[in-house]
């Protein structure tokens, strides 16, 4: 009796929340805030910033009409839509590394990125001239959460003992295979092969308040519930045995995080095409700069990713204009060397 009132006191304490973390939360705030100004002021049609600050906030700005669309109609969806993006990402592959207790865990670790290809390459060749963006959404959508269904019941099946790991190999088979059957599909029709590449490479150039709108709800739901499981994932982190010893199922915990860090996922990629990296850039960041406990990491990458996508997409379309980079091509830049910097510092798997 004595030794089951210790254990709690035991496990908790080492796991609190550092005092830190309210500062690096107020500098995610900050830095969401900066990007997003940045990201409305900057493009083709240079604005004043203090101008452009006054006209978000409702003072008067002294733009003419035409730059208060610019604004509000071109640039300001396309900043909201790679904040929550790049949030969506990034909060989930902090969850992941959590759940899976691995470095290299991302959104894409259980084919939901494959899946999402596959299903928007299907709705761009079927469809052709005729497609419709939320057409190409809801196809990459439905596809991703397949993807995740399927990889699910491939690693749950069989010995229920198993590990995290089982649904790792399971999902890496789930991605290869949707992967080839995207490529075929694009080889048999040679016509839409550059928008179906096009929408691979990432597509927030096109960005508008309907993708916004689509997005949001599922951001809203599975941030939540991420947010909500950082404590049991901070507990979860010291054991199976452990956890179930202070009441909580690994199972069902793990069951819980997957399916929100996946929904999220989905509808990030359906919305915005495949992006890369930053589910891995920005947890591991934030771990190294606040702490390795899950109520910091998990709510500062959602700020931190967001920004990191705004300002990456802020640099795509500015670099080589009047040309535009995908976007996917500068996250990968930043995160391929990124990727094997925690692939050479990663002992055993642990996060």
């Amino acid at each position: 009796m004595t030794l089951r009132a210790e254990v709690p006191t035991a496990t908790f304490e080492p796991l609190r929340a550092p005092g830190l973390a309210r500062w690096w939360f107020a500098a995610g705030l900050l830095c969401v805030a900066v990007v997003a100004l940045a990201g409305a002021a900057v493009g083709p049609v240079p604005l004043a910033p203090l101008d452009v600050a006054r006209e978000l906030v409702g003072l008067p700005s002294g733009l003419s009409a035409t730059e208060a669309t610019i604004v509000w109609q071109f640039r300001l969806p396309r900043v909201v839509l790679a904040l929550l993006v790049g949030g969506l990402l990034a909060t989930a592959g902090g969850a992941y590394q959590g759940t899976f207790r691995n470095a290299l865990a991302d959104p894409y670790l259980l084919g939901v990125a494959a899946g999402a290809g596959l299903g928007a390459t299907f709705a761009i060749v079927n469809a052709g001239a005729g497609q419709t963006s939320t057409v190409v959404t809801l196809a990459a959508f439905a596809g991703a959460m397949a993807a995740m269904g399927i990889t699910w019941m491939l690693g749950a099946a069989g010995d229920r003992t198993r590990g995290p790991a089982s649904l790792v190999l399971a999902g890496v088979a789930v991605a290869s295979f949707f992967t080839a059957v995207q490529t075929f599909v694009q080889q048999r029709d040679q016509e839409n092969i550059r928008q179906v590449y096009s929408w691979i490479l990432g597509r927030l150039s096109s960005a508008g308040w309907d993708d916004v709108l689509l997005l949001l709800p599922y951001a809203v739901v599975s941030t939540l519930v991420l947010l909500l499981s950082g404590r049991l994932l901070d507990v979860a982190g010291v054991g199976d045995d452990e956890a179930r010893t202070l009441g909580i199922d690994p199972r069902r915990l793990r069951v819980v995080v997957v399916v929100a860090a996946s929904m999220g996922t989905a509808a990030a990629v359906a919305t915005s095409g495949l992006i890369a990296f930053v589910g891995i850039i920005v947890p591991h960041t934030v771990r190294l700069l606040a702490g390795s406990s899950y109520r910091s990491i998990l709510p500062l990458s959602l700020l931190f990713g967001g920004a990191f996508l705004a300002a990456t997409d802020l640099l795509a379309r500015t670099v080589l204009a009047p040309a535009e980079l995908p976007i996917g091509v500068v996250t990968a830049f930043f995160g391929a060397p990124f990727f094997v910097l925690v692939l050479r510092t990663s002992r055993a798997g642990a996060v």
